[in-house]
């Protein structure tokens, strides 16, 4: 029986690393689809020659008991972890796609060490003012950004947890803010909360056009 073999999620680091740079961040956000809570961005550097750790992957790709562990991991081996939001007002008033940007680069400046290099999952770059690619599928290929999915997502879900206690009614605990029919339900039943992006929503809240809640 053939084994497969884990990717190689080392690669881009340790050509980077070869080039000179130090400080090295991967770079990603949690919570572009979510029609309540903020989007959370996470920077996560590790050490030169950092070996690759297990079960940092994708965070889409874990369940909550992977993720967890994983985070107390990436808290464990990480040369520095920073993190940044930008609101649900910062969302309505910018876009989800410059406020994710907005969150990336807050996350990068809350590193306690200065950044030289920056992957980021995606297909652009925040205004970051310094070297960086961006990796379409970057999660999946990068160790480094890999662990900053997880640290954003770990952070936002435990976000959303405080919140259900503000808001049982909506059953944020269990969805998180993503348009589940039971999200959905409960918007229709007792209108939007004060943590609700207002500029998109899906069309099952209106009964006709117009009827907005």
């Amino acid at each position: 029986m053939r084994v497969r073999l884990a990717a190689d999620t080392l690669a881009f680091e340790r050509d980077l690393w070869r080039q000179g740079f130090k400080c090295l961040a991967g770079v990603d956000e949690a919570g572009r689809g979510p029609l309540a809570g903020p989007v959370v961005a996470a920077a996560v550097v590790f050490r030169p020659n950092q070996k690759q750790l297990p079960g940092i992957d994708d965070s889409k790709r874990l369940s909550p008991q992977m993720r967890d562990k994983a985070f107390k991991l990436i808290h464990k081996k990480a040369w520095s972890v920073g993190i940044g939001a930008a609101s649900e007002e910062e969302i309505d008033a910018l876009n989800i796609r410059r406020a994710s940007l907005l969150a990336m680069q807050r996350a990068v400046e809350a590193l306690t060490l200065p950044a030289e290099y920056c992957l980021c999952d995606g297909r652009e770059m925040p205004a970051f003012g310094m070297n960086g690619l961006p990796l379409i599928k970057g999660d999946q290929r990068s160790m480094s950004i890999a662990a900053a999915s997880i640290i954003a997502k770990v952070t936002r879900d435990r976000i959303m947890i405080e919140y259900d206690a503000l808001y049982p009614q909506y059953g944020f605990a269990r969805h998180k803010g993503y348009p589940t029919l039971q999200h959905l339900i409960a918007i229709r039943t007792h209108g939007f909360c004060p943590i609700h992006r207002r500029s998109f929503h899906p069309k099952f809240l209106y009964d006709q056009p117009g009827d907005q809640l």
